[in-house]
């Protein structure tokens, strides 16, 4: 509705519709942040999804935990402006060769910690907190 005189703008045949607004710049639309708690649940998903990597899961002080392949490994960050720093606390499969399955899960953490939040992954610590045994590692060692 035209505001000045009351009326609608004339509809018709030979009418050509308004164009669309156009978009503000990139550097005018504002700002996006992540929380750092944020960023460490998309790195404990991340981790979890990785084959070979479980999580300590629930208990006070170590007291009533279990040792779990179906939970999520914890993880912590730090960020510094657009860089996250990140620790993942896993337990791991064994026997596996631990330096290409790290390797390997931190590549993947990075790239979708990345992807998903727009934060570049500075570092990526992963500490190993437990180990649990296949049945056959367990047979060969008695």
């Amino acid at each position: 509705m035209d505001t000045a005189l009351g009326t609608a703008p004339p509809q018709g045949p030979g009418t050509a519709p308004a164009p669309a607004p156009t978009p503000a710049p990139p550097q005018d639309r504002g700002v996006t942040s992540v929380p750092s708690q944020v960023v460490a649940r998309i790195a404990e998903q991340v981790a979890s999804e990785a084959a070979l990597v479980g999580s300590g899961a629930g208990g006070v002080l170590g007291v009533g935990a279990r040792r779990d392949f179906d939970s999520r490994p914890s993880a912590r960050c730090e960020l510094y402006g657009r860089t996250a720093v990140l620790s993942l606390d896993v337990g791991v499969e064994f026997p596996t060769p631990l330096a290409p399955a790290l390797a390997a899960l931190r590549d993947r953490v990075r790239e979708r910690v990345q992807h998903l939040t727009g934060l570049e992954v500075g570092r990526l610590d992963v500490s190993i907190s437990w180990l649990r045994p296949t049945s056959t590692a367990r047979r060969a060692l008695r």
